[in-house]
């Protein structure tokens, strides 16, 4: 058996071996390395790390460079505004024998229109002489608040999409309507007449009626001078009437509307909502 010498000595061996694990004064190690050991290890991870960042700048710099080329072919096709639908829903569905199904798209459609383009909120704004930018960058053609004067647009120019003769926006007889809106883009003045076109991906096409007439994003609506200076401003519409049949009943649809007529982009791969919106109809019976 050992001694308690013996005990006492080896536990004062074992308590310096464990502190030696952690620095030896008689090597000067820290951890099992030396200050030279230690300072090749920091070299490389700081060799290493540098060169990776480097390759990431690069990277980065490349793909600039690869977009930079790519830009001139759309340089007189920017700003991009993006085109939003209403209902707020990329599928409708509903059986248009039960109002219940419908209504939250009716009530969609409702909520927006009254809210802003209702007769009694447009009537603060001006007639805008058609097909011309309403440009407005003297003073003397702002309001007496500092604001700019906003081009009126009044649910009723949406006709059988205004929700004012048929409160169902047409959902209760099968021929729903959506509603089409750019993004507000400061500064967008869109070459040429941007209209809206729809089309339906089946055999048979599928008719449709546009409102306002050909379904035109008239120039007198822009530019938008932001929502500080323009705050009474509303961005024009366009509704569409699918006139769905029989035929298309039971069956879901796809409809893609792009911007067409002018220089917005609307066939970017990359983003598949710029200047376009698709969206899916399903009606039952």
């Amino acid at each position: 058996m050992a001694s308690a010498e013996e005990k006492a000595t080896g536990g004062k061996a074992d308590a310096s071996s464990w502190k030696d694990s952690f620095y030896n004064p008689r090597t000067g190690e820290v951890l099992g390395r030396t200050a030279g050991s230690w300072g090749l290890i920091l070299l490389f991870y700081l060799v290493f790390y540098c060169f990776l960042a480097g390759m990431f700048a690069l990277t980065m710099w490349v793909m600039l460079l690869t977009l930079d080329e790519n830009v001139p072919k759309y340089r007189d096709r920017v700003p991009f505004p993006g085109l939003v639908v209403l209902p707020n829903s990329l599928d409708i569905a509903f059986n248009r024998s039960e109002p219940l199904k419908y209504t939250p798209y009716v009530e969609s459609l409702e909520s927006f229109l009254n809210k802003a383009y209702n007769d009694t909120e447009q009537e603060k704004n001006v007639d805008c002489p058609q097909g011309e930018y309403f440009l407005q960058e003297e003073k003397a053609e702002e309001e007496e608040d500092g604001q700019k004067k906003a081009c009126r647009f009044k649910r009723g120019y949406l006709s059988l999409c205004s929700g004012l003769s048929d409160t169902t926006f047409g959902y209760s007889e099968g021929k729903p309507c959506v509603v089409l809106k750019l993004n507000r883009i400061i500064g967008l003045k869109p070459l040429g007449d941007p209209y809206v076109n729809c089309t339906v991906k089946k055999d048979n096409p599928v008719q449709m009626q546009y409102f306002p007439r050909k379904g035109q994003f008239d120039k007198m609506y822009f530019p938008y001078y932001g929502k500080k200076a323009h705050a009474n401003y509303v961005q024009p519409l366009v509704a569409v009437k699918l006139l769905l049949t029989k035929d298309d009943y039971n069956k879901e649809l796809s409809v893609e509307c792009r911007v067409e007529g002018s220089n917005l982009l609307n066939n970017d791969e990359r983003d598949k909502f710029l200047g376009r919106v698709t969206f899916r109809v399903k009606v039952l019976e």
